[in-house]
């Protein structure tokens, strides 16, 4: 009988698992309250809230088009990755300036908000196309790892945006 060793998996996978999940945590989370802020804080109408809310995720999905085209041609992955996380950082920082000051200053409470919006939505194209091509580079051609690999980090997407709205919301 001969046994076959199955190393386990890269540090790097990780890492990559806990990024992405508290990115999820933060991007589901975020969400779960953007309307009632936009409505109740900034007081901005209903209709104009759900239409914001829309165009804010539409962006945020097609935003991951021009992020990886950069990455491939010019940044890659890993500085992409690093980019769009500070960018994103830099988003919710000036989100939350803007819920500190919508009571006194309404004018740059707005400023802020879709100031920090833009941020979130351009850090996202460079963050999320990319942290998932970086959990395949960490394993050679052929590596039968990869596809556990993927649960695993798939797992934390989930365990994110799970928590993010049950926590934030």
């Amino acid at each position: 009988m001969s046994q076959t060793k199955n190393p386990s998996h890269p540090k790097g996978l990780y890492v990559l698992f806990a990024t992405e999940m508290w990115e999820r945590y933060n991007y589901y989370g975020m969400r779960a309250i953007l309307v009632l802020f936009m409505t109740k804080a900034l007081l901005f109408s209903k209709d104009f809230s759900s239409h914001l809310y829309g165009g804010y995720t539409s962006l945020i999905y097609l935003s991951p088009l021009i992020g990886g085209f950069i990455a491939d041609r010019f940044w890659g992955n890993q500085r992409s990755i690093i980019t769009g996380g500070l960018i994103m950082a830099l988003g919710e920082f000036v989100l939350f300036f803007c819920g500190t000051t919508y009571a006194t200053n309404p004018d740059l409470s707005q400023l802020l908000f879709f100031s920090g919006l833009g941020f979130m939505i351009a850090g996202n194209g460079f963050f999320k196309p990319n942290i998932s091509a970086l959990v395949g580079q960490l394993y050679p051609k052929g590596d039968t790892r990869i596809d556990s690999a993927y649960t695993i980090f798939y797992m934390g997407i989930n365990v994110g945006g799970a928590l993010g709205p049950f926590i934030c919301g």
